[in-house]
């Protein structure tokens, strides 16, 4: 498995810069290896926007090693963002308002054109977790699994409570708004890597999606690698969340790939109650109801957590995994949501406290 963040490139006032291209060259200049398109891991990237820098960690098999590289490339790309006038935050929305600077690139050019407004206001930083699949037909076997636990990772993760200066009343707002694109959110089973493909092409037939890499589901097979990778969940505040939700999606992909072989049929959930119980998901995080499977119907947040945790105890047993993901889901619970985290920031001291705070939680 690895994991893939991106992160906010703030000022000294806590209002987003555009300094990721002189970050990235500064940390080049310094020996800092360039991220390469065939080995994931390492290095810096650019984003959509200047005011965002993204890190990945190599692949990993151990929890703690993992854990490790989250915390090494937070390092990392704080550094570099320290060398071009700019800090660096692990919040998935700026709490105050700031400008967008377009990456310089052709292909980041034509996706202004074409999704307009969507572009220009796309300011948010997610998680992305890969975990490695034999096959395509594995990979689908696996997407049709996992797709109704998706939004407890979402609510787990949930660190965007403020839009351009104003609380929005979500514990995603993210979330939200990166649904705007065509091509996001739930999907519905696809029965065979076959339908998966067609889904993918035809969608870039449209034009609601200029390339494979424009797919922006919750949960894909990655055009770059060998994996399935979640894509539902906001950058989590601390990385002790990060490594939580990377530990439990990879649960998911095992579980759901063991149910595979066993000949086990995944629920068959229409996509209406997933996009239902994403957006609950996002409203109140782990503070309401969440939707769990099989029924789709609420229950309280800690109860989806538990039926979480129940359904991947034997994949989280057998990889080591569950003692580390108790005691990191109960070190959630303690302190609350990145999400709650802003919020009782904010009460002490305003939206620019919330980001100093932030700064600081990034690297705790």
């Amino acid at each position: 498995m690895g994991v893939e963040e991106e992160y906010l490139l703030v000022d000294a006032e806590g209002v987003p810069t555009g300094v990721a291209d002189a970050a990235v060259r500064a940390y080049e200049r310094g020996g800092g290896e360039p991220a390469d398109e065939g080995e994931p891991g390492g290095g810096l990237e650019h984003e959509l926007q200047e005011q965002q820098i993204e890190t990945g960690t190599h692949p990993c098999v151990d929890l703690s090693e993992l854990a490790a590289e989250v915390r090494e490339g937070r390092r990392r790309a704080a550094g570099a963002a320290q060398q071009a006038g700019g800090r660096l935050v692990a919040v998935a929305t700026s709490p105050v308002p700031g400008p967008t600077t377009l990456s310089r690139g052709a292909r980041y050019e034509a996706m202004a054109q074409t999704y307009a407004l969507t572009v220009r206001e796309q300011l948010t930083s997610g998680c992305h977790v890969h975990v490695s699949v034999e096959d395509d037909d594995e990979g689908v076997a696996v997407l049709d699994g996992i797709g109704p636990w998706l939004p407890v990772l979402l609510a787990l993760s949930a660190n965007s409570p403020y839009w351009r200066g104003e609380d929005t009343g979500y514990a995603s707002i993210r979330s939200q708004l990166w649904n705007r694109w065509p091509t996001a959110g739930p999907t519905a089973p696809f029965g065979s890597a076959q339908a998966y493909r067609d889904t993918v092409a035809g969608l870039v037939a449209t034009g609601a999606a200029l390339d494979p890499a424009m797919i922006y589901f919750d949960a894909r097979l990655s055009p770059r690698y060998p994996t399935v990778e979640i894509r539902v969940a906001d950058v989590c505040l601390r990385a002790d969340d990060a490594v939580l939700v990377a530990a439990l999606a990879r649960g998911l992909v095992e579980t759901a790939a063991r149910q595979a072989t066993q000949g086990v049929r995944p629920v068959l959930t229409r996509v209406e109650p997933l996009r239902a119980a994403t957006w609950r998901a996002g409203r109140t995080g782990l503070a309401g109801d969440l939707l769990v499977p099989p029924m789709m119907k609420p229950v309280p947040a800690r109860d989806a957590v538990a039926a979480l945790l129940d359904h991947l105890r034997p994949a989280l047993t057998d990889s080591g995994d569950l003692p580390m993901v108790q005691e990191l889901v109960a070190g959630l619970w303690q302190r609350g949501t990145g999400a709650d985290e802003q919020r009782a920031w904010a009460l002490e001291g305003g939206l620019p406290g919330v980001i100093d705070h932030a700064v600081e939680a990034t690297l705790a």
